[in-house]
């Protein structure tokens, strides 16, 4: 590895496994210090003591603000500042329109969209001090584009896409750089869910013009890319990781 995040302090949020754990070995490979910020304390724990003196697991919900709270102060305590957050933390909810419930919509607002807007806020104030630092929200291409049966999921994602070109402007003069990340169909365990077989998804990658589910690495790459300063004058944008998905309309033309 190339260093390219050495003495950067790096906060990830729903780090202990799939995206946010990828993320977690990655930047600290390329020389950060990361806490790793979860509900899923053994695996998120486990994770940390696999990653040794360059990572700590800190509980956090993300729409608890005394949590959010508590893993800032942490992160600054443990490695001296937070020069970097990753909003990965997510879940994802099936209900059409029409028989999703007032509760249930709530329940994935808070975590998907209330938890990044708790996390921006709380991570605002020891960035600004430090001069300036990035932060990486994790949308989706349903924050990009509508999606069947996910109406909760769809309109929290779009709702961090919107909030994060909000915030990069609103940041921007503290020196704080605020982008998405927008991963299509990615092998994780959120997607997984009941341990769905690859073939399960073949339906919909083999309409994309790369025809297989995304990994967690590629999107970690693309993180990197944002949290390290190669990316310095980048904010306010919103970065694609979907084997072409929201490239256009795959079978218009019937090929």
């Amino acid at each position: 590895m190339t260093g390219r995040l050495a003495a950067k302090s790096v906060l990830i949020t729903g780090a202990a496994r799939g995206q946010g754990a990828a993320e977690a070995r990655l930047f600290v490979a390329e020389g950060a210090r990361v806490v790793i910020a979860d509900v899923l304390e053994s695996e998120g724990r486990a994770l940390a003591g696999e990653l040794g003196d360059s990572a700590r697991f800190v509980p956090l919900d993300v729409t608890r603000e005394d949590q959010w709270a508590r893993a800032v102060e942490m992160t600054v305590e443990e490695f001296g500042s937070l020069d970097v957050l990753v909003n990965n933390a997510g879940v994802l909810r099936f209900n059409r329109l029409q028989s999703e419930t007032l509760d249930g919509f709530r329940s994935v607002l808070d975590v998907n969209l209330v938890g990044v807007f708790l996390g921006m806020q709380a991570a605002a104030g020891p960035m600004a001090e430090r001069g300036g630092g990035s932060i990486v929200n994790i949308s989706s291409t349903a924050g990009l584009v509508g999606m069947p049966g996910t109406a909760a999921y769809v309109a929290s994602k779009w709702g961090v896409t919107g909030l994060t070109k909000a915030a990069a402007i609103d940041l921007g003069p503290s020196g704080i750089r605020v982008n998405s990340v927008h991963p299509g169909s990615i092998d994780t365990p959120m997607i997984r869910m009941d341990g769905l077989p690859t073939e399960a998804f073949e339906p919909y990658y083999r309409r994309l013009p790369i025809k297989r589910l995304g990994t967690a690495d590629e999107v970690a790459k693309a993180v990197l890319f944002l949290a390290s300063d190669e990316s310095s004058y980048c904010t306010g944008a919103s970065f694609v990781v979907d084997g072409g998905q929201t490239c256009g309309d795959h079978g218009l033309l019937g090929v």
